[in-house]
């Protein structure tokens, strides 16, 4: 066996590590095996001898890799999650089994996603590197072009924007919590009686986005209302909780694509009004955070 040979058996030993490093920095499958084929590339032309941690100089090969491309969307101001087509994996050569990028998928979740992607290039890169592998702020440092203590502050503060954490206490988020959970589950269902979480009187109003021109963008009325949610209770079984501005709502990324986000307003265990945002300009500027268990 020739030392290239030895080489491609040691990198596909780390593929899997990689591939997982590289999707959740940029959640897309597609990207992450373009990022985990360039580090193939680079490692070919590379002198293999002189690495003395071969994982560790593919995970920093990949994370730069990675930063070109967040760094390149963000300067084309694309939406991350918007912009990617997942493309089936039998098209993708080297692709893994199916079951397998399901797995990779639900492993990261999609509220995670999300608000990852909402992130800088660069709090993306020192986050999923520190808090999910476990790499040293000093490697971090090195792959940023910062400081290790500048790395460790882009973590810090990425950290809190994923938890929400910068926005202080949610009184009565338990409560909403069980309330939205109690909505999903009855909509899921194509329940219309579980849908006593809704307010007789609730209020829905959705932004121009939502619906066509002309018909009204204000629904009152729980019975009303409801009839037109159970039609579309297939299309929500994805539809992950979320915080929406500091309070729990619900957000609608089919095929990884951010398109929909439903705020609610909660009182006394029922919901009085329900705000449907589509507008990609008020979809950006909505503050989104993973709920914490």
């Amino acid at each position: 066996m020739d030392e290239k040979e030895t080489w491609a058996q040691q990198f596909e030993k780390n593929r899997g590590h990689l591939r997982a490093v590289a999707y959740r920095m940029l959640g897309s499958l597609n990207d992450a095996d373009d990022a985990v084929q360039e580090a193939w590339l680079r490692l070919s032309r590379s002198d293999a001898t002189a690495i003395e941690n071969l994982g560790g100089w593919l995970t920093t090969v990949v994370a730069r890799v990675c930063l070109d491309i967040l760094r390149s969307r963000a300067s084309r101001r694309e939406e991350t999650l918007e912009a990617q087509k997942f493309e089936p994996p039998a098209k993708r050569q080297g692709a893994s089994d199916p079951e397998q990028e399901v797995l990779l998928a639900d492993s990261v979740g999609l509220a995670l996603l999300v608000v990852l992607d909402r992130l800088t290039p660069a709090e993306r890169i020192a986050f999923v590197l520190h808090d999910m592998f476990a790499v040293s702020f000093d490697e971090i440092a090195t792959i940023i072009g910062r400081s290790p203590a500048a790395a460790r502050q882009l973590a810090s503060r990425a950290r809190r924007r994923v938890q929400g954490a910068d926005r202080g206490p949610d009184y009565g988020l338990s409560e909403q919590r069980e309330v939205v959970s109690a909505f999903l589950t009855a909509l899921r269902a194509g329940d219309f009686e579980g849908l006593v979480v809704l307010d007789p009187d609730v209020v829905v109003r959705a932004d121009s986005t939502t619906v066509p021109p002309g018909p009204q963008t204000e629904i009152r009325g729980a019975r009303t209302w409801a009839k037109g949610a159970i039609a579309f209770s297939q299309l929500v079984r994805s539809a992950p909780p979320m915080l929406v501005d500091g309070a729990v709502g619900l957000v609608w990324a089919p095929g990884g694509r951010l398109s929909r986000v439903l705020r609610f307003t909660i009182t006394s265990g029922k919901i009085v009004q329900v705000e449907i945002i589509a507008d990609p300009a008020r979809l950006r500027d909505l503050d989104l955070a993973v709920i914490k268990e």
